[in-house]
């Protein structure tokens, strides 16, 4: 069994990752309108599903009982082919289509469907809203108006997440250099507490800021000293896997979260940081500049110590570690 796919396929998958949605939680405005479409229009399953690659996944469903399906078999994916009309099949077992498909021959053992395309501003059909019944249907004209209606009420709700989801992003990123700021970082060290607590691994904080950062913007402006903090992040930021959190706190200070390290212990990764930070670095006006970088660390295990704790530890290291070098200068 093979399904179509649309010409634009590649930049209609983009534009579904784009809202960063697919295998989230329930959410209660798409089922409210998941259960809005099955009682409108008297149908035992309705489903808001989007198309992966492979898969149609469902924000919400109602009578099917699966969080997601084949896409080789999913109705919806010829519902895309079609972006700006209804597709509706009153008898499945009367459509060469479908009457060998699963869902038509074995449970839920669906006779009618109905779906209308989710089509974001962009004119990507990005999946379907649907409804279905074990029994042959037909919908009048007006009722596929009425689902139509339900497919762009599904997509402002989308465009509503995606915009509080890129405002949340944005207050909890540093303008600068792009790192989590100070509050993502408070966020993520109770969240990494929790998950040590919960499952009994480990993980290591991080302090750090800029050996004589002041001189820099003393003798090279500010505008220098701005990109040396970028250039510091993304050598820094560069070293790191994708789960551990790396975070400017502000001025040059910069926090780094990093989950149980099999290959390093929290001294290599330290020593590898001042290694990376500390080479020759050429700035856009040409000036080469030689750059410092002090750390301090505390590691947790399960119930060592609180965040608070835990900060204090990697902040006093920090200023044994900076004081260290003020001796030794």
């Amino acid at each position: 069994m093979k399904c179509p796919i649309p010409s634009n396929e590649a930049s209609r998958l983009q534009a579904v990752y784009a809202y960063d949605i697919l295998d989230t939680l329930p959410e209660v405005e798409f089922d409210t309108l998941t259960r809005l479409a099955a009682n409108a229009l008297d149908m035992p399953a309705a489903v808001i599903g989007l198309m992966d690659s492979d898969r149609l996944w469902f924000k919400s469903q109602i009578g099917l009982g699966v969080a997601q399906l084949d896409r080789q078999i999913a109705f919806c994916a010829h519902a895309l082919m079609q972006p700006n009309q209804v597709l509706m099949i009153e008898d499945m077992r009367l459509d060469q289509r479908f009457q060998h498909n699963p869902l038509v021959t074995a449970e839920p053992n669906i006779r009618f469907y109905a779906g209308a395309p989710l089509v974001n501003h962009q004119g990507y059909a990005l999946g379907t809203i649907a409804v279905a019944d074990t029994r042959p249907r037909t919908l009048t004209a007006n009722q596929q108006a009425m689902l139509q209606d339900f497919s762009k009420l599904v997509v402002a709700s989308l465009e509503s997440r995606n915009t509080a989801n890129l405002l949340q992003k944005f207050a909890m990123t540093d303008e600068l250099t792009g790192l989590a700021n100070r509050a993502q970082f408070q966020r993520s060290l109770q969240l990494e507490l929790a998950h040590a607590e919960r499952t009994g691994k480990s993980f290591s904080l991080f302090y750090m800021d800029l050996d004589h950062f002041k001189s820099i913007n003393d003798t090279y402006g500010h505008a220098a000293g701005d990109e040396v903090l970028v250039k510091v992040a993304q050598r820094m930021a560069a070293q790191l896997r994708g789960e551990d959190l790396l975070a400017r706190l502000g001025g040059d200070e910069f926090g780094l979260i990093v989950r149980n390290h099999v290959n390093l212990t929290a001294e290599a990764i330290a020593q590898r940081t001042v290694e990376e930070v500390s080479k020759p670095m050429v700035l856009s006006n040409g000036q080469c500049l030689n750059i410092g970088i002090s750390i301090g660390y505390a590691g947790h295990n399960r119930g060592s110590a609180s965040s608070k704790d835990l900060l204090t530890q990697a902040d006093e290291a920090l200023y044994i570690n900076k004081r260290t070098k003020a001796l030794k200068a």
